[in-house]
């Protein structure tokens, strides 16, 4: 496992998004129903390193304070349907574009006014495909070479959205909420991989062979 840094999220009213940014990212998204606290903060990715999967990104981090996490809860929208929810399941956002972000609820309107001024016919390959490669080239450790993540700024505004591969790409994956000792929020984690379960799965194939 490695840990890289890739700049700050803002989050200016506290109503934080988790999306894939080319597909499900637009101002008529919910938040999660708990508030974050308010600022710019420090984004960090864990990247699991396998010989069989390469270079993965397995969780993302935000710190919102400095504040050791004690206890960790789903992050939810608060209309998710429970019904056939069984044991172990868990609600996700969906990725359909093999990238995920995270953002504010206040930052979308200037978000969907960039797109809807860009008026462009493939935003990723039009506009973010050669940001992604100049952020290959700027930090080509723990990136393939066509990039997997920036930390994108939406012109003519201070508000930075970072932007990330996904895992394993397309799926459905949690986001958590981690609570300090004080019951206060002190982070926001992506869970792209479970490597514990991935290795036991692995391991299983193995003895199988």
């Amino acid at each position: 496992m490695e840990v890289i840094h890739v700049g700050n999220v803002s989050i200016p009213s506290g109503k934080v998004i988790v999306r894939d940014p080319l597909v499900y990212l637009n101002a008529a998204e919910k938040p999660y129903f708990i508030n974050s606290p308010k600022g710019n903060f420090p984004v960090q990715i864990a990247v699991v390193k396998s010989e069989d999967w390469g270079n993965r990104y397995a969780a993302v981090k935000v710190s919102f304070t400095d504040k050791r996490p004690v206890i960790y809860r789903e992050a939810l929208i608060g209309h998710e349907e429970l019904e056939g929810v069984g044991e172990g399941e868990y609600f996700g956002f969906s990725v359909d574009a093999g990238l995920a972000c995270i953002t504010d609820a206040e930052v979308l309107p200037y978000f969907d006014k960039f797109l809807t001024q860009k008026n462009v016919g493939n935003i990723y390959d039009d506009y973010f495909a050669d940001i992604f490669a100049q952020s290959y080239k700027n930090n080509p450790k723990n990136q393939r070479e066509l990039g997997d993540w920036i930390n994108w700024t939406i012109p003519g505004t201070s508000y930075q959205i970072p932007m990330f591969a996904s895992g394993f790409g397309d799926g459905a994956y949690p986001v958590y909420f981690a609570y300090d000792e004080d019951n206060q929020v002190c982070g926001l984690y992506i869970q792209f991989i479970d490597i514990e379960l991935a290795l036991s799965e692995e391991q299983e194939d193995e003895e199988d062979c």
